[in-house]
């Protein structure tokens, strides 16, 4: 296998990862949301398993299982009953709208790209380009936090957040299993508490949109 394969194909997931955010950026009704979750963490653990290829380092085949179990797996079922339990099928309620909202994705691509590509300049090139497109998608991932007022779309822009940094972290070729592992956990601990605030505050107050809660709160003083 030449090098430039191996670069070529790690980019072409590191790519796929950018597009899904996009994706996920768009969409505006949870499940299909909870779905292109499900395509982003796939597509890492695909990208995780081939820099375990390509690095020989047999360490991040763990990783990727662990991506492709809870992330790929677990975590959007577990997303997709509390939608249908909560009956959350109605549109997400959004800060800016979906145009500007890709137009300002756009921006942060090409931030990123320059950024990163400036910084890195003394760096491998697999190294340089990886880390890029996993800026991008960090930054997409925190996009989506900050323009939907679902609370349940906010966890899932942090979990593609947290996509990109293990993106970053296995193309970096620096980050050790036990972090890996320690994250993983981290994240799926975060969710399970995450899920159980979600229902107390449906159950409480009959929604979980940012605003309505704003608007009872204001409401109450």
């Amino acid at each position: 296998m030449t090098q430039a394969f191996a670069f070529d194909v790690a980019h072409m997931f590191a790519g796929l990862l950018v597009l899904v955010s996009f994706m996920m950026l768009y969409q505006d009704r949870l499940l299909p949301l909870i779905d292109a979750l499900t395509l982003h963490s796939l597509l890492l653990a695909f990208s995780v398993a081939w820099q375990a290829y390509v690095q020989d380092k047999p360490d991040l085949y763990v990783t990727a299982f662990i991506a492709l179990a809870f992330k790929a797996i677990i975590i959007p079922m577990a997303f997709r009953r509390m939608v249908v339990r909560m009956n959350l099928h109605r549109e997400i309620e959004t800060a800016v709208g979906t145009g500007i909202t890709m137009l300002i994705g756009i921006g942060l691509v090409a931030l990123s790209m320059d950024l990163m590509l400036r910084v890195t300049a003394g760096a491998n090139a697999l190294v340089r380009e990886d880390v890029a497109l996993a800026l991008a998608v960090v930054l997409l991932g925190l996009l989506m936090m900050v323009t939907r007022r679902n609370a349940i779309s906010q966890v899932i822009g942090f979990m593609s957040l947290e996509n990109g940094l293990i993106l970053a972290g296995t193309g970096a070729r620096g980050m050790p299993l036990v972090v890996e592992i320690s994250v993983a956990f981290s994240v799926l601990i975060a969710f399970i508490v995450i899920g159980i605030f979600l229902f107390r505050i449906r159950e409480r107050f009959d929604t979980v949109d940012l605003q309505a809660l704003d608007n009872i709160r204001e409401a109450r003083r």
